[in-house]
């Protein structure tokens, strides 16, 4: 089948099934256009929460199925590929955080939403790139051990000088590419053109950046800003819906478009299967569950 019949296909069991189908920005364009719903991590686990379907289809990685699957625990939650792993939420143990609490019994911990299950049940709070600065500000400890990505606790500590944070050595492999000369570059070669950061960036590249945001924070810069060219440093499928978003605009890539080869692994024939078949299902127990949603649900009443 071509793209057209695969399409046509997937939206005909969607109804069939009652099923949902979300998409992380940086999925292929093919699989952001047959969602119902794209945006980053967190957002889509969110609005799987309130949606009435029965079925979550997620498009994106591991931890972000999981994650659906902690705020939906009466949903049936499928990965297309459960291969699509990241490596920098697979950077960061149980183990690893029980060492962290021997080792810094006073402090509270602190993790990214871009964490296994496993690792959430650790946590005392959840944050996302967007609030990260935020919620460390709120929270009443003076000590924070903060994992897995150590940029985003770089400029999470930058901003919050007051407290001391202990940093994990985990990445984003992609965002971690970008360098200081691709900043300089892209300004000189785009000097009206508007030069937007992820906060998993090196330091070297924010503070060089016209606005350092997370994925959904460029999309309401985007919206709002009367610029008409705009250089993203992040992984190149966001460019895609940026475009919806403002097709009177000029989007490039900072450097070399990076590439994320775990989100790209998902295709249409994936996402049919997934919904023919219904695999591959997440499945977490009941405690794994209770405990990961405690840090989550910390973060979102803060």
């Amino acid at each position: 089948m071509d793209n057209a019949q695969l399409t046509a296909r997937i939206k005909e069991l969607k109804a069939k099934k009652n099923a949902l189908i979300v998409a992380h920005n940086y999925q292929v364009p093919e699989v952001q256009d047959v969602a119902d719903f794209t945006g980053d991590s967190l957002e889509l686990s969110r609005k799987a929460a309130t949606a009435k379907e029965d079925i979550i289809v997620f498009c994106g990685v591991k931890f972000m199925a999981e994650t659906a699957k902690i705020l939906s625990p009466g949903k049936k939650v499928l990965i297309p590929r459960p291969d699509a792993g990241c490596q920098m939420a697979d950077c960061i143990s149980v183990a690893d955080m029980d060492e962290y609490k021997k080792k810094y019994p006073g402090a509270a911990m602190v993790g990214y939403v871009n964490t296994t299950a496993a690792v959430k049940t650790r946590l005392d709070y959840c944050v996302t790139s967007a609030n990260a600065v935020d919620i460390v500000k709120k929270i009443p400890e003076k000590q924070v051990v903060f994992v897995p990505d150590r940029n985003l606790g770089m400029w999470v500590q930058k901003h919050v000088p007051e407290k001391e944070l202990i940093l994990h050595t985990g990445r984003c492999y992609v965002h971690h590419k970008f360098k200081k000369e691709d900043v300089l570059n892209a300004r000189a070669a785009h000097p009206e053109a508007k030069i937007l950061a992820h906060p998993e960036c090196l330091p070297e590249v924010l503070e060089l950046a016209d606005e350092v945001a997370s994925t959904a924070g460029m999309l309401k810069y985007v919206k709002t800003s009367p610029a008409r060219e705009f250089i993203l440093g992040t992984e190149e499928g966001h460019i895609h819906r940026m475009k919806k978003e403002r097709p009177d605009a000029v989007f490039y890539s900072l450097g070399n478009a990076q590439v994320c080869f775990n989100m790209k692994l998902t295709g249409l024939g994936h996402v049919l299967n997934s919904l023919e078949k219904e695999v591959t299902e997440i499945i977490l127990d009941a405690e794994t569950i209770e405990r990961a949603r405690k840090p989550i649900e910390r973060m979102i009443a803060m």
